[in-house]
Formats: structure tokens, C-alpha cells, sequence
């Protein structure tokens, strides 16, 4: 496998686990891969890695490079974003090679046209084209994938309905998640049919449209839960994965699955307050971090998630899963989760077939198993 970016912020620290938890010349067969090899030489000797990893020069605005560097390899993993400006032909490239590929792309807009552009001769060449592998959508994919699984086992069908609300969370976000949202809404502004995707919880599933959905972009009282929700910036993204997981599973969560994903903030006055305050909030279109700026060691390794997943069906069954992260969602654990799903496609080279697919249906429980016993996530149920 190649670790495209690998000079950038997030790119270290995926090269950094990986050499961490797998080494050089064991297990897993990987490289390093960027625009200068001078900048590959410096990463490599800052993070303490042998000489022997090899390193491959490929810059996106020089396809030739970049489909060399495909063809060299079974999985590209690149966290050169936004991908909407950068990506597009890394996709073609791994797509005609059937090389396969993961991201971390939080961009609907643009995995709409890789689908419609790609879909297709994905599945003819075998390439695996798995976006979002990063805490957009990992934990929420996989969690409900999990939750969905455990109710198969305990009930003998699955939940039509499926809460996913944040408990808590400590970290950042990047300068390339605020990059690509940036990306995204010039684009819309530039596109205004592009609105229609990016408000749409079946924008991914192309012919499919399912049950009418919570739009989760207000304030409310959550009555299964008792407590006060308020909007959660990665839903627009998380939502849609999730609809796609289930329509490549031959709606394997039903064709009438509904799913929304709110923050949770407390019951009472003052849960009701921090609500409206976290809907009020603009910070993210006024931040100016750039990409390849992120938070300390100390603050990535002080960070957790928490997220919980009710799920109900209609003859009353509930069932609640946990999906936890040991580290900042947006750095720490998410460097681990895409190193995770690249390994999982290494080690897993018919799993899912190919086309432009989810973690959930190209990977599954083979990858909830390795980020547990490997990235420190847990999944678990919880009593109702």
C-alpha cells in the first residue's frame, strides 16, 4: 500500500501508526508517496523510519506521476484533499489500474460525480473505491452496521429506525476538513443545483429514494432519549454513507430505513440553551486554519469520542450500541481508522467486490475487528 500525502499533516501521523503498529518489511508491504522527495526523505528520517521504506514521488497536477504510482501498488491511501480539487484523477487512475483506494473525503457533492463518473468501471476492473474512511464516516457507518447486526442476532430482523446521537467528543477539527467544507460551499455558490445534492440524505444512492427523513438541522427535544439535540456538523456527510451502506446491501436495513444523527446536550433549561447555541454557531465558515495545521501530540492524544446508537423497531424492540474512540476524532483516531481500512483491504483482497462503495459494505466486521483490536475504538451494546 501507498500513503499518498504522506509530507502532510495527517499523512505523518498515518505514516507514523503504520510504522508504529506494522513496521518496515513485515506484515504490510507499504511506501510513502508526495510531491518532493526531499520533503519524503525529512518525514522519513523524522519519524525514526528505516531507509528501506521506499518512497515515491507523485504530485496530482502530474497525472503521468500519479498513474505510476498506481500501478506500482494493490491500495492507494491518500489524504491529499480537498479532493473535489485534488482527487479526481487519483479515482480515474486507481479505478482503470483496479488499484484500491481509500480517503478520507467528506465532500457529497463530488463522490456524487465519482459515482455517476466511476461506479461502473469500478466494479469491472475490481477496484475497491472506498471515500470517507476517516471519523466522517467510520464510527457512524460501522456503528449502525454493528447495531444492525446485533439486532439480526437478538430479534431475528433488523431496526427500521435508528438514532445516532453524539454523547461527547474532545478534539479540533483540521485544516483539511475545514478546506473541503470551504470547497464545497464555493462550489455550491457556484452551482446551485449542487444544493440539491448536498440537502439530500439519498444523494449517494442513485435511483433509490427511501422514506421521507429528520433533516436534524434544528434545536429539539429528543422524547426517546430525554435530553435536548442540537445539529452535528458531520451529519450532511455521515447520513448519506450510511443510506449508501444500506442500498449496496441490498437495503439490507430496509427500504423504509430512516436514520438522523444529532448532538446531544442535556435535558432541561440548560441543555435547551446549549442547543440553540451550538445551532447559532458559525465558527467553522470564519476559521481560518489552513490545511496541514492541527492540534499538539498532547491535545490529539487527550481527545475521545462517544457516540450512542438507539435503534427501534415497530413491534417495540430497542436495542442501544456505543461506538468510542481513544483519541481526537479528527487527528488521532482518524489516522488510525484509514491506516486500519487500507490494512483490511490489503489483507482482504476479494472482500466487498469492486466499485465505489462504504467501510461498512466493503469492509464490514473485518474491519470493526481491527480497529479494536488494533486503532482503539470499541463497539458495544449498552442496556436499554
Amino acid at each position: 500500500m501507498v500513503v499518498y500525502g504522506a509530507t502532510g499533516y495527517t499523512g505523518k501521523l498515518v505514516a507514523e501508526y503504520l510504522h508504529a503498529q506494522y513496521g518496515v518489511g513485515g506484515e504490510v508491504s507499504w511506501a510513502m508517496a508526495g510531491r518532493s522527495q526531499e520533503k519524503l526523505e525529512a518525514v522519513r528520517k523524522d519519524l525514526g523510519i528505516p531507509d528501506s521504506l521506499p518512497l515515491l514521488v507523485a504530485d496530482a497536477s502530474d497525472p503521468m506521476s500519479v498513474t505510476a504510482m498506481v500501478e506500482r501498488t494493490s491500495v492507494v491511501l491518500t489524504t491529499v484533499g480537498p479532493y473535489q480539487l485534488y482527487g479526481s484523477d487519483l479515482v480515474a487512475a486507481c479505478v482503470k489500474a483496479g488499484t484500491d483506494y481509500v480517503d478520507l473525503c467528506g465532500e457529497p457533492n463530488w463522490m456524487n460525480e465519482m459515482i455517476e463518473a466511476h461506479n461502473e468501471a469500478a466494479q469491472k476492473s475490481g477496484a475497491r473505491i472506498v471515500f470517507s474512511c476517516g471519523f466522517d464516516s467510520i464510527p457512524f457507518d460501522l456503528g449502525v452496521l454493528f447495531l444492525q447486526e446485533r439486532a439480526q442476532a437478538q430479534f431475528g430482523k433488523v431496526l427500521p429506525r435508528v438514532r445516532g446521537r453524539v454523547r461527547s467528543m474532545k478534539g479540533v477539527w483540521s485544516g483539511g476538513t475545514l478546506a473541503s467544507f470551504k470547497a464545497t460551499m464555493a462550489a455550491a455558490a457556484a452551482n446551485p443545483e449542487l444544493v440539491a445534492v448536498l440537502t439530500n440524505p439519498f444523494a449517494l444512492t442513485p435511483g433509490f429514494t427511501g422514506a421521507e427523513q429528520p433533516t436534524g438541522m434544528k434545536p429539539m427535544y429528543d422524547e426517546v432519549l430525554k435530553s435536548w439535540v442540537a445539529p452535528f456538523m458531520m451529519a450532511t456527510i455521515n447520513t448519506k454513507n450510511i443510506h449508501r451502506s444500506n442500498f449496496l446491501q441490498d437495503h439490507g436495513y430496509g427500504e423504509d430505513f430512516v436514520y438522523d444523527e444529532m448532538l446531544l446536550t442535556g435535558p432541561g433549561e440548560e441543555g435547551e440553551a446549549i442547543a440553540k447555541a451550538v445551532a447559532a454557531d458559525t465558527s467553522m465558515a470564519t476559521d481560518q486554519t489552513q490545511p496541514g495545521e492541527g492540534p499538539t501530540k498532547e491535545q490529539r492524544e487527550t481527545g475521545h469520542y462517544d457516540i450512542l446508537f438507539v435503534g427501534e423497531a415497530a413491534g417495540g424492540e430497542t436495542l442501544r450500541a456505543a461506538v468510542k474512540g481513544d483519541m481526537d476524532p479528527g487527528y488521532g483516531s482518524t489516522s488510525k481508522m484509514i491506516a486500519e481500512a487500507a490494512v483490511c483491504l490489503v489483507k482482504n483482497p476479494t472482500l466487498g467486490g469492486g466499485g465505489v462503495t462504504t467501510p461498512a459494505a466493503a469492509l464490514g466486521s473485518h474491519l470493526i475487528e481491527r480497529l479494536q483490536r488494533n486503532a482503539g475504538l470499541t463497539f458495544q451494546l449498552e442496556a436499554n
